[in-house]
């Protein structure tokens, strides 16, 4: 690895699925990573007990397998890392960076009322007191009255941040736990992070990383030594780069209560991992020709990360599942057949596992591949195929069936018609004899094979019919048919 190689790192909190904000997040730094030979680390920030799950961590950690990103280290686990969070806070507290407070919310507002001051903020109460540590009480860092903390962005260029509008924040809580920016800082000193990039939301609070950094830094803290260096000085202030928020057609930021967010969903659907990760790197950035489809390779030689836009990105579910689409189509037939495995086989598929043909869903592959944008749309176009009978629709059967007045004469003349062929069953003779169906009833194509769809497949859509008949074959073609005229005949109805 030279030298100058990045270190970055994904630092998900285990709250709840994966966010495919964090998924572009992730992949974003995978790919600095990969173009330099550096080094991408995955770091779980799991110290919020209440809200994390282990099962999320699993939910990460599959997602990005599934999606190609396989950390070089890690992933490492806040949670046990909290001896070392204790010593840097020792460190600032020793040299008067950290302060007592014993302020309650109400407390702080109360006071600020009293003052006539609206906003909402932290008023220094307690900044001179001269507290001592433990005993229920945060620690607040004692941020600078004047002066700007600027924060040197690769996307969104220098950004000043006023010191007098900082609030002496909290960085350790009462129950001695360090907050969020604390610990990001002790994490990204010892594990040399030279790049963090991650979502604008975060922005804010970069200022506040800066100054304990350069605190740190002040009060000669040594980073740990956990890259197989042994303990070294406090590294300089790493690259920061922030990436633009991802909004949903209304342009509000995404959220996981309302928008579909979660990356286990659309693996769970069966969008491709390699349509996914090229619609990702489409969030912000775009190839320098204004390509829609491309590979990592070429991801990987054109990406730069001062090219991301700073506006916001639309997470746009519609082109995504249209980009998913073109990769399907795009896939050699095998690969397809193979893809689709896991919805077609075990406890996902829609029929009993024995009565799934292997040969008879490779015949009717070409056709179904052309009409999926995802793999989860392949078993209800085919299950007609391996269901004893096919599962009728109710709408199908009314609109098509029970309020055609000329649905039963079809039926008849397609099983007379259908019955000559059985020594030449095939598509083109099926679509022939159904032309002649239709010819005498004084119905189109269309209209005359509506019936006969929904009394073979169940529904009024699916592959194209006289290929599905032709699969399917004479037999099962036939004895449907007849079942669906008695039906007819006596008004039955699903």
């Amino acid at each position: 690895m030279p030298p100058d190689a990045p270190r970055v790192r994904f630092a998900p909190s285990p709250t709840g699925y994966f966010h495919v904000g964090s998924a572009r997040t992730a992949w974003f730094n995978w790919l600095v990573a990969r173009q330099s030979a550096g080094t991408f680390v995955l770091r779980i920030e799991d110290t919020d007990a209440e809200r994390g799950r282990e099962e999320w961590v699993e939910g990460i950690t599959s997602a990005m397998d599934w999606l190609g990103m396989i950390p070089d280290e890690g992933p490492f686990r806040q949670s046990l890392r909290t001896a070392r969070y204790h010593q840097a806070i020792d460190t600032l507290w020793d040299v008067g960076r950290l302060y007592a407070c014993d302020c309650t919310r109400d407390e702080i507002d109360a006071r600020n009322k009293a003052h006539g001051i609206l906003t909402p903020g932290y008023d220094d109460f307690c900044r001179h007191r001269g507290l001592p540590r433990g005993e229920g009480r945060a620690l607040r860092f004692r941020t600078p009255d004047e002066g700007v903390t600027p924060v040197d962005d690769v996307i969104r260029g220098e950004v000043e941040f006023p010191n007098g509008a900082m609030d002496d924040f909290v960085a350790v809580k009462a129950d001695g736990s360090p907050l969020f920016v604390l610990a990001n800082v002790v994490d990204d000193i010892d594990m040399a992070i030279s790049h963090v990039i991650r979502g604008e939301d975060l922005l804010p609070t970069t200022p506040k990383g800066v100054l304990v950094w350069e605190a740190l830094a002040r009060a000669g803290w040594m980073a740990d030594g956990s890259t197989g260096g042994g303990p070294a000085p406090t590294p300089p202030l790493p690259v920061f780069a922030h990436l633009p928020m991802l909004v949903n057609e209304q342009g509000k930021k995404l959220s996981k209560r309302r928008d579909p967010v979660a990356v286990e969903s659309y693996r769970d659907q069966g969008y491709l991992p390699e349509a996914f990760v090229n619609y990702l790197e489409l969030l912000g950035w775009s190839p320098p020709g204004g390509e829609e489809i491309f590979d990592v390779d070429q991801a990987l030689e054109w990406f730069r990360l001062q090219d991301v836009n700073h506006s916001p990105a639309f997470f746009d579910v519609v082109k995504l599942t249209n980009l998913n689409g073109k990769y399907i189509r795009a896939m050699p037939t095998e690969s397809f057949i193979e893809a689709c495995g896991p919805w077609l086989l075990g406890p996902s598929a829609p029929w009993p596992e024995s009565n799934f043909d292997p040969a008879v869903f490779a015949a009717m592959a070409p056709v179904v591949q052309e009409r999926v944008a995802v793999l989860g749309e392949v078993a209800p176009l085919v299950d007609f195929l391996f269901l004893d009978r096919p599962e009728i629709d109710p709408d199908a059967w009314a609109k098509a069936v029970s309020s055609d007045d000329l649905a039963t004469t079809i039926l008849a003349e397609a099983i007379e018609a259908y019955e000559g062929l059985t020594g030449t069953w095939t598509h083109d003779a099926l679509h022939a004899a159904t032309l002649v169906v239709g010819e005498t009833v004084g119905r189109k194509l269309g209209k005359a094979q509506a019936p006969i769809r929904v009394a073979v497949t169940g529904r009024r859509v699916g592959p194209p019919l006289f290929e599905a008949l032709e699969v399917l074959g004479p037999d099962e073609t036939l004895a449907r048919l007849r079942e669906a005229l008695e039906r007819a005949e006596r008004g039955w109805s699903p």
